[in-house]
């Protein structure tokens, strides 16, 4: 019957349809192959020691064959694993006295990001037996390396599955010799050596001095260097480093190095036994599994790609062409694996073949295309890396003196000096020290140190091109304001006196066809032709140098054309001697760049609005922090200001009333109340006292704190916020992407339709003039039947290249974003990106989890009952000796009970505990004393009534009168119904029900004995969240499905469920199957929310169409979701898809601002409309085109109302 029953538990296990339970392969697996484990034995000295230990372990059942490597002390063992278990053979080894370390590569499936291997790395490195780990997402592989008698393999696979991964033991037998664990004494450890051509050596000093230095690189094994022969011989470990590495460690020391000769080659042999049949050692075109990177080991036959990312500051973008421009190139090039460029947010985000070039390569290419670029370090400190500028130093002396202290301490890595520049990078362990003990260590030999600023602008702060643009501006408007003043002088003029002349009569001539007007035009407007359009000049230089058009390349041939052409027809008419002065286009130039320059002005005004959120966010953290030593009695012994990059993890820093917090960090000691507002969006103040964590830009209101930093530099959850909302303004929404093409298209587009209105215009009026004649402004029967078709057809055409504006079709989208997320970040909501948020409006259905999300996660106790009948014990008495007893429990129900009876009490302090047994499934037992002094409530009031008594123990039976005599012992049970029977106590009916009704809402219920009497119980329940009926409801409303799924029994998930409103619950669903339900509901063809916190929700949160995470959950969770909410409030999902809703309807708006502009506008400027009057001049093209950017700006700008 039992195995009947394992075998139904497993045909339940199985979702897969394909699986047929008593399939053939079922009944009748087949032969299991030959296992292979690596043992590494410790202390082996003799080749007689290895022969005694083989002969032991080939006479074992099950052993097929045992390869030895006699000077690395490792044996690899092949073996029957069904006639024999790995640990069987690792006692044997023990027995015969060594100790024994086991290897086990195991498959995971289900990791999305750095937090999956963190968490991996953390929860099984933590148990017992686990010497080494390495996790590589890339290689979706875990290396581990244990103590086999202590745990097997198959304990840590079913470890990792337990956490919410798919996981496979790989082989028996993983490339031990891609463990750096046993780097350095490997079977097969493949050197090799490399020649590097050495220019600049002087003498033997130097020859010293690269030898020194190399020799100590992690991997290196032998170097020789010949002063005569210019070069370097080093044999290295291709597995640690590689001749690129090498080559630029001895430039970076100033000489020139240059790889020219072939990498050699030398291989270790290893003495073997002869074994029957063995496994292919491929050791050396496997990859390297490294600590989540993933990246393979270089090879000299087949180089691997290693990806690394860059994020660069972009300034001079005008238009979503410039950034179709700079993404196109950069593609092209070798090496560039993939770019994302943020008009908005003036960022490029690169990924790179690190091995082709380097991020410094790839600014270089943006600049190349007229950008300006410039690398954004991104977390160097806290990578372990540090950039310092050194003042004092006099010569060479000097840098020998900081670099051998700095290379002799403890967890520096790398430190090189240059004392022409003043400056050092140092590489360090950032566990071991940090950067404030660098440079004390600089400053104690008699230098002074600081930390490198980055030296470039915040990318938000719009100031300097709002400055270039109001100049621009104002100089066009200084030469603009005269031009409109003879337009308008001309325009009257013409239709006053045109029988004499009009504006332009003969005797007001200069010289023979030069009048005073276009002389004037001419001086007005080449100033601003070449002063105030020079910036235009330069970036569409750069542009068609790349073969690519932008904005500005239709403003240059707009107004070039015009300026151009008046100077030509001017010169003619002067080399004609004409009596008449031409008609010229000198008043466009002007007029265009005022209504262009003013559009980009007001343009970055609101670009600067539309980063307001993120800009006020990266304000909030605070300069420098006052770090603290503090004395055995908790006593402040001194004081030190330093800049807050040089906080470092343990330390105790002092804030102050009114002060911002510097780092994240535990109270130590104080109380306080802090303003959390602007990063968390809850308006009230929130209390803070030892053991409370604190915010870093959040504000310390009246007490000063003693704060532990935890999080520090990169680390804090500002930070982390900071980056967040930078990373989803980088990022595109699909209707973005779409944006961006349709926009690289569209200047060549208009620069076609420009030509062809200048043809169409010109054949039309040689073949019908009365057409022109009646609608050519001012037409002047002086001026020629051909002057006045062409001065009209470039008229149109110049109007359609000033009307057209690809700027407003690139602005639509991500101002709307960037404006959306940064008001979701005030409010406590994070968006990674444009994608999550246009997505967010389109959702049918909410999945939420249950525990930490519907619920608050934690058991608390919602209800105590006193039997009076039974045991007249007061309540207090009751949670005095409870909470003593449960204090020294370990079980979560346990802790539950003693945290709610110490806030009852209103004490930390509770009395002792002896005796202590705790009975796995059942209950506690023990005896309690010295709870008298939690007896007396400290604020007690008490009305004497006449006749009354205040005597507790009068209104009691004889002989139950309470004793308050000191010492006093109380027998304690606490447990079950079975532990209650168990010790002899009888439950009753009422009991019984009551316990029943409970446990049928999901609680639990326990009893509580106090001296052979039954007087209490207590009902122990993860509490619904107060918001979460109330989101369910809201959600509901909107006619969004909501779903709960757990991992619960189906009791307790239906009793929550239905607290809450949800009609729809999978229960009893194992992390990996989660995945699977989303899945489901997608087949269907529903847009599906997951909403979660735990490591176990993360695969659903990455495969859901928007993953919620709540901000109190784990970092894996986080990082796999799309949307976090920071408050932990359920609210919060409801808000963040009115968000989406509202960005997604300005997205559309700002659309229809932009394509209004271009579809009704350019057919004007064509001349389309002519016949019903409607002529456009090109200044009112341009002030059109610079309205469009202006009015798709100010609509994004709404979102914020």
């Amino acid at each position: 019957m039992m195995q009947e029953n394992d075998h139904d538990i497993e045909k339940q296990g199985f979702e897969n349809l394909a699986y047929e339970y008593g399939s053939q392969t079922e009944l009748c697996p087949p032969p299991k192959a030959a296992s292979r484990a690596a043992f590494k034995l410790q202390r082996i000295t003799s080749e007689h020691e290895v022969h005694i230990i083989q002969t032991r372990i080939c006479s074992l059942n099950g052993i097929i064959a045992v390869t030895w490597s006699v000077p690395n002390s490792l044996a690899k063992v092949d073996y029957d694993a069904s006639v024999i278990p790995t640990k069987e053979i690792a006692l044997e080894l023990q027995t015969l006295g060594y100790s024994v370390e086991s290897v086990v590569q195991i498959r995971v499936d289900g990791m999305h990001c750095q937090s999956c291997v963190r968490s991996i790395q953390g929860q099984i490195g933590e148990l017992q037996g686990v010497s080494h780990i390495q996790v590589s997402l890339q290689d979706k592989a875990a290396l581990i390396v244990f103590q086999p008698l202590l745990v097997t393999h198959e304990e840590l696979r079913d470890k990792i599955e337990d956490m919410g991964f798919d996981t496979d033991l790989l082989s028996e037998d993983p490339s031990v010799e891609d463990l750096s664990f046993w780097q350095k004494k490997e079977v097969d450890a493949s050197t090799q050596t490399v020649t590097i051509l050495i220019g600049g050596m002087t003498c033997s000093s130097c020859v010293q001095t690269i030898e020194g230095r190399i020799s100590q690189m992690t991997g290196v094994r032998f170097i020789a260097v010949s002063l005569e022969a210019e070069k370097g011989t080093i044999t290295f470990d291709p597995y640690l480093t590689e001749p690129e590495q090498l080559r630029a460690a001895i430039e970076d020391m100033g000489f020139d190095a240059s790889l020219k000769e072939p990498i050699k080659s030398v291989q270790s042999h290893e003495k073997s036994q002869p074994v029957s049949f063995g496994l292919s050692d491929m050791s050396t075109n496997r990859p390297v599994v490294s600590n989540g990177t993933g990246s393979q080991a270089p090879s000299a036959s087949s180089p691997e790609i290693k990806a690394q990312k860059c994020f660069i500051c972009v300034t001079g973008m005008t238009c979503a062409s410039c950034v179709s421009n700079i993404e196109r190139n950069l593609l092209k090039h070798r090496g560039i694996l993939s770019v994302l460029v943020s008009l908005m947010a003036g960022k490029a985000e690169v990924k790179y073949d690190s091995h082709v070039l380097d991020a410094t390569a790839v600014t270089e290419l943006i600049k190349d295309l007229g950008f300006g670029a410039k690398v954004i370090e991104d977390n160097a400190v806290a990578h372990g890396k540090l950039d310092l500028t050194i003042t004092g130093m006099t010569c060479a002396s000097c840098v020998h003196n900081i670099e051998s202290k700095l290379n002799l301490t403890r967890g520096i890595l790398m430190a090189s000096v240059a004392l022409a520049t003043n400056k050092a990078q140092v590489e360090f362990d950032p566990e071991v020290l940090g950067p404030r003990d660098i440079i004390k260590l600089i400053q104690g030999l008699g230098f002074e140190a600081r930390l490198e600023q980055a030296g470039f602008k915040n990318n938000l702060d719009h100031k300097e091109e709002i400055r270039q643009w109001k100049n621009t501006f104002l100089l066009s408007l200084v030469f603009g304001l005269p031009v409109m003043g003879l337009m308008i002088y001309m325009m009257v003029m013409d239709n006053l006196h045109q029988e004499h002349g009009g504006s332009m009569p003969t005797e007001q001539n200069v010289l023979p066809g030069l009048s005073i007007l276009n002389l004037l035009f001419f001086v007005l407007c080449t100033p601003v032709q070449i002063f105030g359009g020079r910036y235009f000049y330069i970036q569409a230089y750069r542009s068609l140098k790349h073969r690519t058009a932008n904005m500005d390349v239709l403003i240059v041939l707009a107004t070039s054309i015009a300026y151009i052409y008046s100077c030509v027809v001017l010169i003619v008419a002067m080399a004609e001697q004409a009596s008449q002065s031409p008609v010229t286009f000198f008043d466009t130039p002007p007029m265009l760049f005022v209504f262009i320059a003013l559009g980009r002005w007001l343009e970055h005004i609101a670009k600067s609005k539309t980063s307001e959120a993120l800009a006020k966010l990266m304000s909030l953290q605070a300069t420098d922090a006052t770090v603290v030593t503090l004395g055995s009695d908790k006593s402040i012994i001194s004081e030190e200001q330093v800049l807050v990059e040089l906080v470092q993890r343990g330390d105790i820093v002092k804030v102050v009333p009114g002060g911002k917090f510097p780092v994240d960090g535990k109270v130590i000691e104080g109380n306080s109340m802090a303003d959390e507002s602007l990063i968390t969006g809850e308006p009230m103040p929130v209390s803070k006292k030892v053991g409370s964590l604190v915010i870093a830009g959040s504000i310390n209101a009246h007490g000063a704190l003693l704060v532990e930093a935890t999080h520090v530099g990169t680390e804090t959850t500002l930070s982390q916020i900071v980056k967040l909302v930078e990373e989803a303004q980088t990022s595109k929404a699909p209707i973005q992407q779409f944006a961006d093409r349709l926009s690289g298209y569209f200047v060549p587009f208009i620069v076609i339709v420009s030509l062809l209105t200048l043809i169409v215009w010109l054949a039309i009026g040689f073949v019908n003039f009365d057409i022109v004649k009646e609608n050519f402004p001012g037409y002047n029967q002086s001026i020629s039947k051909a002057e006045v078709i062409v001065r009209f057809a470039f008229q149109a055409s110049i109007t359609v290249l000033s009307i057209a504006c690809p700027c407003s079709l690139g602005l639509a989208t991500p101002t709307a974003v960037m404006v959306g997320t940064g008001v979701g970040a005030q409010n406590g909501i994070l968006i990674k990106g444009g994608e999550p948020l246009e997505m967010a409006h389109k959702i049918s259905v909410v999945m939420f989890d249950k525990t930490g999300t519907i619920t608050n996660g934690v058991p608390r106790v919602t209800r105590v009952l006193v039997l009076w009948e039974v045991a007249r014990m007061p309540l207090r008495k009751i949670l005095a000796v409870v909470g003593t007893a449960e204090a020294s429990s370990e079980h979560p129900l346990g802790i539950a009970v003693a945290k709610y009876c110490k806030q009852e009490l209103g004490s930390d302090v509770l009395g002792c505990c002896q005796d202590f047994q705790a009975v796995p499934g059942c209950g506690i037992s023990c005896r309690v004393s010295s709870v008298e002094h939690l007896l007396l409530q400290p604020s007690e009031e008490r009305f004497l009534l006449p006749g009354a008594t205040i005597e507790e123990s009068s209104i009691l039976p004889a002989g139950e009168s309470t004793s308050a005599a000191e010492g006093l012992f109380y027998s304690v049970l606490i447990g079950n119904r079975e532990w209650m029977r168990r010790n002899g106590h009888h439950i009753g009916a009422d009991v019984d029900a009551a316990m029943s009704s409970h446990e049928t809402k999901g609680q639990t219920a326990i009893l509580v004995a106090i001296d052979g009497v039954l007087c209490a119980m207590l009902a122990i329940a993860d509490t619904v969240k107060a918001e979460s009926a109330l989101a369910v409801h809201t959600l509901n409303t909107m006619g969004i499905e909501v779903v709960m799924m757990t991992g619960d029994n189906r009791r307790t998930a239906k009793a929550i469920a239905a607290q809450v409103g949800i009609r729809k619950v999978f229960a009893e669903v194992l992390p990996s199957h989660k995945v699977a339900k989303v899945q489901e509901l997608q087949k269907r063809g529903l847009r599906v929310a997951m909403v979660g916190d735990g490591v176990n929700d993360s695969p659903a949160l990455a495969r859901a169409d928007v993953g919620i995470a709540i901000g109190t959950g784990t970092d894996v969770a986080i990082e796999a979701a799309d949307i976090v909410l920071i408050r932990n409030d359920l609210l919060d999902v409801v808000a963040s898809i009115e968000l989406s809703k509202k960005t997604v309807r300005r997205i559309r708006i700002n659309f229809v601002f932009a394509l209004f502009y271009n579809l009704v506008g350019i057919p004007i400027a064509a001349g389309v409309f002519m016949p019903v009057g409607l002529v456009l001049q090109p200044w009112m093209g341009s002030a059109a085109m610079a309205a469009s950017s202006v009015s798709v700006v100010l609509s994004s700008l709404l979102l914020k109302m």
